[in-house]
């Protein structure tokens, strides 16, 4: 018999993750929805728009991904640019299988660690820091709701043409914001009075990278000096 059986709470299930995943397709959906249009507007049909969310599922960065195709930027330059932008989702899941604990299964992580975007990996930190047990299942739901939320709202949009928000300048402005502020609203879910200092640091590395350099250039030193500050502080 498994030590499940004794266990006085049975793991989350895929039906416990999908729901957990309901306020990030919320979040996901009106934006790719903002990104299906761009595309279509920038030239694309909208079968390669919905490929593309498909394939890269990048959030945010797929319209730098439009745009660097859009102006013709050579192959090798689009993908190095967007691997240096989203380098900091190599450190996800190993720090998501430590909040976990060493007896939490990685059989299948070659597949749900695929979908832990910045949303995912906020909401899962999140419910394991809350004293929720980790299942691979419940994985499996929390990315496949926000997956099939930014593919389908990215086919809506794509469906409605570059012009759908062209009379609402103000929501497609607003809507760039949206994925900024629900990873921040699940974040602000787990902080702590321990974690302020490398926070604090990764905060003004980030700002004093992208003032000086670029903004993919702050995002990868505020990840580095926050994680540094967070070893040292230890």
């Amino acid at each position: 018999m498994s030590d499940d059986a004794f266990s006085p709470e049975p793991p989350p299930r895929f039906l416990q993750g999908l729901l957990q995943s309901v306020p990030i397709a919320l979040g996901y959906f009106p934006i790719a929805f903002s990104f299906g249009v761009a595309a279509t507007r920038a030239g694309l049909t909208a079968p390669e728009a919905v490929m593309l969310s498909l394939v890269i599922y990048a959030g945010a960065s797929q319209f730098l991904a439009l745009a660097l195709v859009t102006s013709g930027a050579p192959v090798l330059v689009s993908a190095f640019t967007l691997i240096a932008m989203n380098l900091r989702h190599v450190l996800y899941g190993p720090a998501l299988m430590k909040q976990a604990g060493s007896g939490a299964s990685r059989r299948l992580a070659w597949g749900w660690a695929w979908g832990l975007t910045d949303e995912v990996f906020g909401q899962a930190l999140g419910a394991l820091a809350r004293g929720q047990r980790f299942s691979e299942r419940w994985m499996f739901g929390l990315g496949l709701g926000a997956y099939a939320a930014w593919v389908g709202g990215t086919a809506v949009g794509a469906l409605a043409g570059g012009g759908a928000l062209e009379a609402w300048p103000a929501l497609n402005a607003g809507l760039g914001f949206m994925l900024t502020a629900l990873f921040l609203a699940l974040l602000l879910s787990i902080l702590s009075r321990a974690a302020l200092p490398a926070i604090a640091v990764a905060a003004v590395a980030t700002v004093i990278g992208t003032l000086a350099v670029s903004g993919t250039v702050g995002i990868l030193a505020g990840m580095i000096c926050g994680a540094l500050a967070g070893v040292v502080r230890r």
